[in-house]
């Protein structure tokens, strides 16, 4: 999937007039003919006390003034599609009603409301078993009659790549992501971090072979266009892809700078992204700080990111002869001494010579060559 959140920006300071001109704007920017499709409305879009008198969840009147199902039929109109948030315990993260007891009654008001994408978190879920509360879910959108891409959202500490092919589209490897190149965020309330780029990109080792088509390894929403420079965005933007991980921007679209939205929107990347093969890659080496990312994909191509990782700008002089690569999960290979391939600079849009000779290059902290 690709598409927009609200969470990284907003949190719960969502409303109607947002989501009408983030919908607007991801047609006029350019932003749906490069594939982001869907948005999605994270914590805090209901009425935060109760549910109504059948139980239902209530959509918050003063945020939403002319109901749900009108703001998704707007989105619908623009040729978008449109995603909820709730939770799988009593209440959401933000402490809103969570699902608990009420997975099929909510499934079916999604569905009537026409929904595309359901993103499912794992707040307040004491003594519930993580596997059961998330096919409990999956069974009752699958029961309500209406396609919806289910997002697992458990942070990764249930092992959902062992057990949620058959349960969801995606779930996420991590805890939430936070707009830094390499750090750990504290949370002062409760017992939490935050993790920036790098720290996601090193959380999980040994699971890209439980990643396909139709069932992701999620990295989280996009920190694109925040806090961090344009270099490492950019970077950020590329591993993302590299990884085969969903592209859900998470920045304010009103504000964008146009340098952000000519990332979001390389067509090159975004090609390597949605590949049809549908496999992450994986680091191939690492010289001098320098770590080197390959992906296979459908054509017989490899996509190869080069990423600086250190505060320093290194030069790269990479042999391919040297390094053949042998993707030990899914059979495919790469022996330059034999063959050799024509090198495409996906960022500049131009030729870069052959795997005859060596790839030399400069690169600046932080970024990436691609």
């Amino acid at each position: 999937p690709m598409g927009w959140n609200s969470w990284n920006t907003f949190e719960v300071n969502i409303n109607e007039d947002l989501v009408k001109k983030t919908a607007d704007i991801i047609v006029s920017s350019g932003l749906k003919d490069a594939g982001y499709e869907y948005i999605v409305l994270d914590d805090g879009w209901m009425v935060k006390d109760h549910r109504d008198k059948n139980g239902d969840l209530i959509p918050d009147p003063v945020k939403f003034p002319h109901g749900m199902k009108a703001l998704i039929d707007y989105v619908h109109s623009k040729g978008l599609k449109f995603g909820l948030y709730n939770c799988a315990g009593t209440q959401t993260c933000a402490g809103y009603p969570g699902t608990r007891g009420y997975e099929y009654q909510d499934a079916r008001f999604y569905a009537n409301l026409g929904i595309d994408f359901l993103k499912y978190d794992w707040c307040n879920t004491n003594g519930i078993n993580a596997t059961e509360a998330y096919t409990t879910m999956s069974k009752a959108l699958k029961a309500a009659g209406k396609p919806i891409v289910f997002s697992i959202c458990e942070w990764g500490d249930n092992q959902p790549w062992d057990w949620a092919t058959p349960v969801g589209n995606l779930w996420r490897i991590s805890g939430d992501i936070y707009p830094c190149f390499d750090c750990e965020y504290k949370h002062e309330e409760g017992n939490w971090s935050s993790w920036g780029v790098l720290r996601i990109l090193e959380m999980r080792k040994d699971i890209r072979k439980f990643s396909g088509p139709d069932h992701w390894n999620d990295f989280d929403m996009m920190e694109v266009g925040n806090e961090m420079t344009t270099i490492e965005d950019r970077s950020h933007f590329a591993m993302w892809c590299m990884l085969a991980s969903p592209l859900i921007a998470g920045n304010d679209f009103r504000k964008m700078k146009p340098e952000t939205l000519a990332i979001l929107t390389n067509k090159n990347l975004i090609a390597v992204n949605q590949d049809k093969l549908g496999i992450q890659g994986f680091k191939l080496t690492v010289e001098d700080g320098v770590e080197v990312w390959v992906k296979p994909l459908s054509d017989g191509a490899w996509a190869v990111t080069f990423l600086n990782r250190t505060e320093l700008p290194k030069t790269i002089n990479f042999d391919w002869k040297k390094h053949p690569i042998k993707d030990a999960d899914f059979g495919f290979d790469a022996d330059f001494a034999k063959n050799t391939y024509q090198l495409q600079d996906l960022w500049k849009n131009k030729s870069a010579g052959s795997t005859k000779k060596n790839f030399t290059a400069a690169i600046i902290a932080h970024d990436v060559i691609t």
